[in-house]
């Protein structure tokens, strides 16, 4: 790739940020932003900061730095388990159970991604309900919620810090494409990249369970898109929700 995935960056700086919680205490949010590209082909020195360990709540900040330079940040807010008010909202999106939809090695091998998702390592398994934002298949701009269900490949160890790193890497994956769902483009013709993350954690989950990620954008303008998206388990309970805004402009629109 020719720079690092953003989701890649955000999971090892809550990796890093959670390796300075002690353990009775929980993320329930972060907030990053994307500075530069990634370069790929160096190291990616994480650097944390105590900003402040309360009696009840610890926040941190990472700074994600190569070449001498910051190209990502991030604040993450750490928990110990407490009482209070009680609500969700509840599953409203309908989707086809994950076991009877075609994985995205298969959607790959199909030939409308350019081939370089066919031979690529899959640590999750993902299954999109509706055509790819990337699919010659797709009949056009959808007004709906994109619904993906994903889960790690593999049973991962009793670690709830780990889990939330997995989805904080899996969130960035298909949220910026519900930007594109709602045009009749692919995302071949737009220049895309994410600017800024941000992710509130509910409930306790697995991500070696299957969990529906509901993607959906409100609003583009200005050459940005902003898409909103919530992780539901397969009974229907709401575990995490994310919003980000993104780079999302005709090629012709200059460069940043």
């Amino acid at each position: 790739m020719p720079r690092v995935f953003g989701g890649q960056v955000a999971g090892q700086a809550m990796v890093a940020a959670g390796r300075t919680v002690p353990d009775d205490r929980h993320v329930h949010s972060l907030h990053a932003y994307f500075i530069r590209p990634g370069d790929p082909s160096v190291p990616i020195v994480y650097e944390t900061e105590r900003v402040r360990d309360g009696r009840s709540f610890t926040t941190r900040r990472v700074m994600g730095i190569q070449h001498g330079e910051a190209i990502f940040s991030l604040s993450a807010s750490f928990q110990v388990a407490q009482q209070g008010l009680e609500h969700t909202e509840p599953l409203t999106v309908e989707a086809p159970d994950p076991e009877s939809l075609p994985d995205l090695g298969v959607r790959a091998m199909q030939g409308d991604s350019g081939g370089w998702l066919a031979g690529a390592p899959r640590p999750l398994d993902i299954r999109l309900v509706e055509e790819p934002v990337w699919s010659a298949r797709r009949l056009g701009a959808s007004d709906d919620p994109m619904r993906v269900w994903m889960r790690a490949d593999g049973r991962l160890p009793d670690d709830p810090l780990l889990h939330v790193c997995l989805l904080t890497y899996a969130s960035d994956l298909t949220l910026l494409g519900s930007v594109v769902a709602r045009h009749d483009v692919r995302s071949s013709d737009v220049q895309m990249a994410s600017l800024d993350h941000a992710m509130w954690f509910h409930e306790p989950f697995r991500a070696d369970e299957w969990l529906l990620y509901t993607c959906y954008s409100p609003s583009a303008s200005g050459g940005r898109g902003l898409a909103t998206g919530r992780f539901y388990t397969a009974d229907g309970r709401l575990v995490a929700s994310t919003m980000q805004e993104g780079l999302v402009r005709l090629p012709s629109g200059g460069r940043s």
